[in-house]
Formats: C-alpha cells, structure tokens, sequence
C-alpha cells in the first residue's frame, strides 16, 4: 500500500519505524507473504500523530513442481562454486539496499512484457527435482527469448550484471523508499547500474539463463528486505 502525507513524515508500523515520506509525502509500506493479519500504521511530523489499524487478507499459494534441472542449481556443493555465489549474494543484497530519495512508485506499475503467459505465481512453496525449496517470491511471466523488457516506472538502476549463477542477466529498479524492482534470467542487459529510467523505457530481453527450464521473465518485488508480488502494483490488473 503507499499513501500521502505531510512531506517527510515518518512511518512506523507496529512501532518501529520503517519509512519516511518523499519531499511530496509519498509513503510506501508492503506486506511480505507470511504478514500477520493485523498491522498498526503510525505516521508522525512535527509532534502530531495519526493511527491507523490496518487488516491484512492471507494470502493464496500453490504448490510448484519443478524437475529437470542441473543438480548444481538446486543443491550445489562445488567449493568454488558456493564461493561464486557467495559473492555475488553480496553484491545483489547492496542493489536491494538501495534507498533513493524519490517516489516513482506512486502511479503503480506498467506491464514490463507486451504478453506473456503467467507460467508461475508469487508465493508458491517450490518443490525442485522432488527437493522441497523456499517458497518462489516471483512471478514468472513466459515469454519467447529476446522479447523486450520495460521499465515499469520511474526509477535508478542499482544493479545490472549478467552471467549470475541462478538469475543468468539480472537488473534491480529504485522507485525509491526503499521499493526495489528485480528482472531475472534475462537475455540481454541495456543499462547500467546508477543510470535513471522512465516507464515504457527498454532495460533487457527475456532469456532463460540460470536456473530456469524455459524463456520467461521472473519479475520480483521487494520492500526493505520484505518480499512482495509485482503483479499488485500494475495499474490495470489483468
């Protein structure tokens, strides 16, 4: 959910503070998939206070089987291999980590394909080659290879690299207040980290690198380290 408020208000949920408001108030807060059912939305400037008790519906989640994949992208054990993924888990978390000071998020999203077909919904608990994984905190979006990839709104690239070991080409979006757009498994990479994008404008291609059976775009979503489904905050949702 994201509202406005006075310019630089500061948001806390459950009493802890999680956000401060745009220079134009815009405030954003997001609630991962095992949310509890009941939040409080405290928002403060200048020595006044509004609360507000918010009810959140669970969510619905399938089960997701996936066989056939190469046993290093589901278990690996290579030394050097969980060494190269150990640093590339520490670049990724600083692109997640990005707060830029702006609110492009506040108009919701455009699509990031012309079509596709939702060939995997956020949340689903994952089974891969029979080996129960953590739930899938995307959605996959198929569609055929070289298929152009849109920035949803506006915002700063925080992170665009290719040949990562599960995500093959992978870009993270600032919309600011810590609302960070992810692209994976791309084909093709058209920016680089700290240039600024508009909506509608071309980051990548759809690919099937890394860990992936088929051409598909897996688009993710994610608020200060909580995980949330990109598929709420498309505009006009199909």
């Amino acid at each position: 959910m994201f509202g406005q408020t006075a310019p630089r208000a500061v948001v806390s949920l459950d009493g802890v503070e999680v956000t401060t408001a745009s220079r134009t108030g815009w405030f954003f807060i997001g609630f991962d998939r095992d949310a509890p059912p009941i939040t409080l939305l405290t928002v403060s400037r200048d020595g006044e206070t509004f609360q507000h008790r918010i009810t959140v519906a669970p969510g619905d989640f399938d089960i997701q089987r996936i066989d056939g994949l190469p046993a290093d992208q589901v278990s690996p054990q290579d030394p050097a291999l969980l060494a190269r993924i150990g640093e590339e888990a520490k670049r990724k978390a600083i692109g997640f980590a990005s707060l830029d000071d702006s609110d492009g998020f506040h108009h919701g999203f455009l699509p990031p394909l012309d079509g596709w077909r939702l060939s995997g919904r956020f949340g689903g608990q994952r089974i891969l080659n029979g080996q129960p994984n953590r739930p899938h905190y995307g959605a996959d979006l198929a569609a055929p290879t070289g298929t152009p990839v849109y920035a949803p709104a506006p915002g700063r690239v925080s992170f665009a690299e290719t040949g990562l070991h599960f995500e093959g080409g992978l870009i993270l979006i600032d919309h600011g207040q810590g609302v960070v757009s992810a692209y994976l498994h791309l084909s093709r990479i058209d920016v680089r980290t700290g240039q600024s994008v508009q909506p509608g404008q071309t980051i990548g291609a759809v690919g099937q690198e890394g860990r992936a059976t088929g051409p598909h775009l897996c688009w993710r979503l994610k608020w200060r380290g909580r995980n949330l489904d990109p598929m709420l905050m498309l505009r006009n949702p199909l």
